[in-house]
């Protein structure tokens, strides 16, 4: 190896995982034709028809490994509260202890790839290299997709050390013995006894995000859990947004969304991360740092998403869909399918429609493609210098209580509305389904300090902007008294970018309500929707006895910080509840 400090790093993980082999990554066509070839033998993948799907493969994951563990996910800062009370926290020391005699042997009989990443686009001073060693070629494909991996990031390394160490093996997969350990202040991420995407894929959740945020506070920039896309208008004004969703949350289908408004185009840059950096004329601006996108199968279709099933249309790799005899996948959210026909389902078992009552495709199915093969995806993805950010949106899902959307007040309120954000969980992670939960800034899984030292950051961040973006927070999942839906969402939702884009340019009609500016029914382009206006008034509706209720509640998690909760934080909360007892 041309860097002493990397050659040193690859000797010592060796040394302890004791593979038989060693395989350095260049990131070649024909290493991923043969790692291909290698995992079709060993039944890793299957290969999908080449009519339907080309070069198109299924992975079907072990059935207890099947999404994030974040029971099993660790900060490892050097103080307890470094980590603060929304992560699970073990010391370094009880890490060598305890996890690091896991790792050792696990490679016996399995070649070690080393894989050389590059976060951000090539040439940007605001990308960032990682090395991933891993015992699984399934995670070396998957990566090639979602980074941009091999000799493009060493050439970014040079000689330097300055790259996140990652360290990953399937072990035995038991989940007895399966960590995901994150090491802050050496920028280090150990993971063991998993092979699923978030858990196994370093560059992303724990890269990107839990180990990217604590270096960007350190230096002075933001990693947030983000879509980023770009909207031109009919009369040609361009602006692009940042938006944070909890996973399986519409983050995608957002970001790749086709309206339905003529006139209007959207453009994407990023379904999942985003980097944003203060620029030399007081905005934000922000990079991608991914190359892929690792997306949510079930429910994404032709009428909800199409932009992602045309970027389907060739080199993907799914995992935990079902299979059809024919050799096309199908997940629920599909059509196409006759009553009474067999297929196998993501365990590999036989699934027959009418008569089996499981789920064909695992809730948390995924599929692994790049984001330029998406029909929208912008020629600013590669760009260096990023994008500059116009808007940025917090949202979730909440059944009742939130409106439609409504726009911060100000930069520190902006912060509070983000801080004290809830929705409803997900099949993403394990465990309960629906369940409501604060998550800040969709970031309660993937922050990798003290979520008050971060909200902190935030608030400094905002006072370094002279040009700040508008806040803005979304609910499309708001359901009337009959349990339906009220917004359609999907592509009706460039409805909801209008107004934005023209609260951005200083207009949008908007009503003052406790929780912030919530357009009036006729700012709301409703035109050609079957939404009669008692609806339109419930999507709007701000119930102040409603919020009283979610306010003391959202105090009880605030005090779960203590002293270190941002003054700013303490006094944005005990506005709202003035506001809202002044109703």
């Amino acid at each position: 190896m041309s860097n002493q400090h990397l050659d040193t790093w690859i000797q010592s993980v060796a040394a302890h995982l004791q593979p038989d082999t060693i395989h350095i990554c260049d990131g070649s066509v024909a290493e991923r034709d043969a790692l291909e070839q290698q995992m079709l033998q060993t039944g890793t993948l299957l290969t999908l028809d080449p009519g339907r799907h080309p070069r198109s493969f299924l992975h079907r994951s072990d059935p207890s490994d099947v999404a994030r563990t974040e029971h099993l996910t660790f900060i490892c800062s050097e103080k307890k509260e470094d980590a603060g009370p929304t992560n699970n926290w073990i010391s370094p020391a009880e890490a060598r202890t305890r996890v690091w005699p896991v790792f050792a042997g696990a490679m016996k009989g399995r070649t070690m790839y080393v894989v050389p990443y590059l976060m951000g686009p090539v040439g940007s001073s605001y990308s960032k290299v990682g090395i991933e060693i891993t015992d699984s070629p399934y995670v070396v494909a998957n990566m090639r997709i979602m980074t941009r991996m091999g000799k493009v990031a060493l050439d970014h390394l040079g000689t330097s050390s300055d790259f996140v160490k990652g360290v990953h093996s399937l072990g035995d997969l038991s989940p007895e013995r399966r960590y995901i350990c994150h090491f802050p202040e050496t920028r280090t991420i150990w993971s063991i006894g998993s092979g699923y995407g978030g858990n196994a894929l370093l560059g992303k959740k724990c890269h990107a995000l839990r180990l990217a945020s604590v270096q960007g506070r350190d230096e002075g920039w933001m990693a947030e859990h983000m879509l980023i896309l770009g909207i031109t208008t009919p009369t040609g004004e361009k602006h692009y947004i940042a938006g944070a969703f909890p996973s399986a949350c519409g983050k995608t289908n957002l970001a790749l969304l086709v309206p339905t408004l003529p006139g209007y185009k959207i453009e994407t840059v990023g379904d999942d991360i985003c980097w944003m950096h203060v620029g030399e004329d007081g905005r934000l601006w922000a990079i991608n740092p991914e190359a892929g996108m690792f997306g949510v199968a079930p429910n994404t279709s032709l009428k909800t998403n199409p932009n992602a099933m045309k970027a389907l249309a060739n080199d993907v790799i799914y995992t935990n869909v079902a299979l059809r005899k024919d050799g096309s996948v199908w997940w629920e959210g599909m059509n196409g399918l006759a009553d009474g026909e067999e297929m196998l389902d993501w365990r590999g078992q036989p699934w027959k429609k009418g008569v089996s009552t499981e789920k064909a495709a695992h809730p948390n199915s995924r599929f692994t493609v790049d984001i330029r093969q998406a029909p929208s995806a912008s020629d600013r993805i590669d760009d260096p210098r990023g994008v500059p950010i116009s808007a940025i949106l917090f949202g979730g899902r909440r059944a009742k209580l939130t409106p439609l959307v409504y726009e911060a007040r100000s930069w520190e309120h902006a912060v509070y509305v983000g801080a004290t954000m809830v929705s409803e969980t997900t099949a993403a992670a394990t465990g309960a389904v629906g369940v409501p939960r604060n998550d800040p800034m969709a970031m309660l899984p993937f922050c990798g300090y003290n979520m008050a030292d971060y909200w902190a950051h935030w608030l400094a961040m905002g006072e370094k902007l002279s040009r700040p973006p508008k806040v803005f927070h979304v609910n499309w999942f708001r359901t009337g008294d009959d349990g339906k839906f009220l917004w359609p969402g999907y592509g009706d939702n460039i409805r909801v970018l209008k107004w934005m884009v023209e609260r951005i340019a200083g207009g949008g009609k908007a009503n003052e309500t406790p929780l912030g500016h919530v357009p009036t029914q006729d700012a709301l382009d409703f035109g050609g929707l079957d939404i009669p206006a008692a609806r339109q008034q419930q999507l709007l509706a701000v119930d102040p006895a409603a919020w009283s209720e979610e306010v003391a509640r959202t105090g009880e998690f605030l005090d779960k910080f203590g002293d270190r909760l941002p003054a700013p934080i303490r006094a944005q909360h005990e506005a709202l509840k003035g506001r809202i007892k002044a109703r």
